[in-house]
C-alpha cells in the first residue's frame, strides 16, 4: 500500500470529534504538529457532548483544596477492589501516572476549566480506598456564545438535560426551579436562568448558550480547536486505514463533499469514534440477552474506529468484567415513529418513596445503586423472574416532588406520556399490578415489607440508603434515611425500563502509549485509540463518575503525545 497517490499529507489524522478524539487533535497541535480531525457527522462533540460531563481524576491539582488528600497508594487499592483483574495493571498505572499530567497540561494552556467536587463518594464508597470527593471533576460552565458562528456545529444536549426546550439545567437549577415559588433564593437563581435563556432566543440562538455538563465539556475542547485553527472537516467518514508491507498504517480514505481523498498521515492516525453501540450485529454477540436498541449513545457510534483498527491488525480486548457501560433506559414512542431514551442516572431512582420491581412484582435490587450495577441487577434476577423490562414504581407524593423518568415534577402535563403507554397510572396497587402484569398479592407484599422498613429508615433486604452514595443522591431533607419513605395505595405510577447502556467499554486492545495492538500484544505503528474505541481501562467496572470522559481525556492526551515525541 505504501505506493497509494496521496491527496493531502498532515503529522496526525484525529477520527473522532469527541473527548478522546479533541484532546489527542489539541496534545499534538500543542506539541507542533500539523493536525486534522475528521468527524463522520456535521456536529462536533460526540458523545462527549450529550453526556454528564464528569471526569474521574485521582490524584489531580484540586484534591486537597477540595478536601479530600489522597494518595496513589489509596486509589490503586480501590482499583484492585473494584477493577482487580479486568484490567491490567500496566493500563491502570498509566492511567492513574497520566490523568493528573494531563489535566495539568489542558489546564495550564486555557483549554479547559474545571472544578473537583467537593462531595461526591465514589460509587463502592465501603470498599477500602474510596474517597468522599476529590477525585471527580466538572467542567464549569462555558458561555457558548464564545464559539460565534460555530455555536450551531457543537452537538446539542439530550433533550432531557434541558428544560422550556433548550435551557440546560443541572441538579442544583432543578432543585432552585422547582422551590422557585417557595424560597426567595431559589426564585433569584430561577429568575436568573430563565432571563439569560429568553435572551439568548430573542438573539436568534437555536438554544440557550449557559453550557453545562458534557456540553460545556465539548464545548471547551471544540472552543480550543477554534482559537488555534486546528482544522477539522465535518461530514468525513473513513472509508479505509492504508498500511504498508510491514505493516505500519500510513493514512486514511475519508470522504469529504462526495469525494474520496486519501489522507498521508506521517506520524500516525489517532482512532475515537466512541466504540460500538449502535452496531447492532457486534452489540447481539457481544452483550448478554437479551437486548435491544436501548443506548444512550449517539446513533452514529457504530463502531467504525474498531472496524477498521481491526482490519488494520489491531485485537480486541478480551478481559473485562462488561462490554458496556450500564445504565437502566425508559423508551417513549411518539407519535412521529420516533423513540426517546430517558436515563435513570441520579435523579428519581434514589429518591425516597421509590421501589424497583420485576415481572413478578418483588423488588430485586437496590434502587439507589448505581446506574451500571443496577443494571447488572437486572440482568442477575432475570435468569430465574422476568425483570426485562423491570418497573420504577411510586405514589402521587412522589411523581409530584421529584418526577419520574420523562414526568416532570412540579404537577406538570403527564397526560400525553400516560396516552403514549411510557407513564402507567392507575389508582391502587392492585390496579397497578393488572396494568403491569404482575401478581397484585405480591406486589401488594413487596410493597407493605418495603413500607415497614421504610418507616424504620433502614433495607435489610437490598440496603437502599445504606451507603455514601446512596445518601448522597437522595432527599438531605428526609430523615432518618434520605433514600426510604413508604409507598401509598394510590394513586400509583410505574415505568419500565431497560438495560440500556451510555456506551461500550470493550474496544481495540492498546498499550500504555495509546497505541492499538496486535493479537500477540505489539504495537501497531501509526495506529493509537482513544476513547470507547479503545479497551476500558476498567475493564467494563464502573467504580467512580467520570470513569468513561477521565480516560477517554487522558489517553487522547497520551496519543498526542506519543505522536509528537516518540521514534516514528
Amino acid at each position: 500500500m505504501d505506493s497509494i497517490k496521496w491527496d493531502k499529507e498532515v503529522d496526525a489524522l484525529v477520527v473522532g470529534s469527541g473527548a478522546g478524539g479533541m484532546a489527542a487533535a489539541l496534545t499534538a497541535h500543542e506539541e507542533g504538529l500539523d493536525v486534522l480531525l475528521v468527524e463522520k457527522t456535521g456536529r462536533i462533540g460526540g458523545s462527549t457532548a450529550i453526556s454528564g460531563g464528569a471526569l474521574w481524576i485521582p490524584l489531580n491539582a484540586q484534591t486537597d483544596s477540595a478536601g479530600h488528600p489522597d494518595s496513589f497508594d489509596k486509589v490503586w487499592t480501590y482499583l484492585e477492589q473494584t477493577v482487580g483483574a479486568a484490567a491490567s495493571d500496566e493500563m491502570k498505572r498509566a492511567y492513574l501516572e497520566a490523568g493528573p499530567r494531563m489535566m495539568d497540561y489542558l489546564v495550564s494552556r486555557g483549554i479547559l476549566d474545571v472544578a473537583a467536587r467537593t462531595a461526591s463518594p465514589d460509587y463502592y464508597p465501603d470498599r477500602p480506598g474510596a474517597a468522599m470527593g476529590g477525585r471527580s471533576l466538572d467542567p464549569v460552565e462555558f458561555d457558548g456564545r464564545k464559539l460565534g458562528r460555530h455555536f450551531r456545529t457543537l452537538r446539542d444536549p439530550l433533550k432531557e438535560f434541558t428544560v422550556l426546550g433548550g435551557m440546560m439545567v443541572n441538579i442544583t437549577d432543578v432543585r432552585h426551579l422547582l422551590r422557585a415559588t417557595r424560597a426567595f433564593g431559589a426564585w433569584r437563581h430561577s429568575m436568573k436562568l430563565v432571563l439569560r435563556f429568553a435572551a439568548d432566543r430573542l438573539r436568534g440562538y437555536h438554544r440557550g448558550t449557559r453550557l453545562l455538563l458534557g456540553n460545556a465539556l465539548a464545548a471547551q475542547l471544540f472552543h480550543g480547536l477554534l482559537t488555534r485553527g486546528v482544522a477539522y472537516w465535518l461530514n468525513a467518514p473513513v472509508q479505509a486505514l492504508h498500511r504498508d508491507a510491514a505493516g505500519r498504517v500510513l493514512g486514511a480514505s475519508v470522504v469529504q463533499g462526495g469525494k474520496t481523498v486519501n489522507i498521508r498521515a506521517r506520524r500516525g492516525v489517532v482512532m475515537a469514534t466512541g466504540g460500538f453501540p449502535w452496531d447492532l450485529e457486534r452489540r447481539a454477540r457481544t452483550y448478554p440477552q437479551p437486548t435491544g436498541d436501548w443506548s444512550m449513545a449517539p446513533r452514529d457510534n457504530t463502531g467504525d474506529g474498531i472496524r477498521l483498527s481491526e482490519q488494520a491488525g489491531a485485537a480486541l480486548g478480551t478481559d473485562y468484567a462488561s462490554p458496556a457501560f450500564w445504565a437502566p433506559v425508559s423508551l417513549l414512542e411518539t407519535g412521529d415513529g420516533q423513540r426517546l431514551h430517558y436515563p435513570h442516572l441520579v435523579w428519581d431512582r434514589a429518591k425516597p418513596g421509590l421501589i424497583a420491581v420485576n415481572g413478578a412484582g418483588e423488588r430485586f435490587v437496590n434502587e439507589s445503586t448505581s446506574y451500571h450495577e443496577f443494571v447488572q441487577g437486572m440482568y442477575r434476577s432475570n435468569k430465574t423472574v422476568t425483570t426485562i423490562p423491570a418497573f420504577l414504581i411510586c405514589d402521587q407524593r412522589f411523581i409530584d416532588t421529584w418526577g419520574l423518568g420523562l414526568a416532570l415534577p412540579g404537577g406538570r402535563p403527564r397526560q400525553h406520556l400516560i396516552d403514549a403507554g411510557y407513564l402507567i397510572q392507575a389508582p391502587t396497587l392492585a390496579a397497578l399490578a393488572a396494568k403491569i402484569g404482575a401478581p397484585a398479592s405480591a406486589l401488594a407484599a413487596t410493597v407493605a415489607r418495603y413500607n415497614t422498613y421504610a418507616a424504620q429508615g433502614q433495607d435489610p433486604d437490598f440496603g437502599k440508603g445504606g451507603t455514601a452514595y446512596n445518601r448522597y443522591l437522595g432527599d438531605p431533607e428526609h430523615q432518618p434515611n434520605p433514600c426510604l419513605a413508604p409507598l401509598a395505595d394510590g394513586p400509583c405510577y410505574a415505568v419500565k425500563v431497560y438495560p440500556g447502556d451510555i456506551g461500550t467499554a470493550c474496544g481495540i486492545a492498546a498499550n500504555a502509549n495509546a497505541q492499538a495492538v496486535d493479537t500477540a500484544g505489539a504495537p501497531i505503528p501509526g495506529l493509537y485509540v482513544a476513547g470507547n474505541d479503545m479497551q476500558s481501562v476498567m475493564g467494563g467496572a464502573y467504580p467512580a463518575p467520570g470513569i468513561t470522559l477521565g480516560p477517554a481525556l487522558t489517553f487522547g492526551w497520551v496519543a498526542g503525545q506519543h505522536l509528537a515525541h516518540a521514534q516514528h
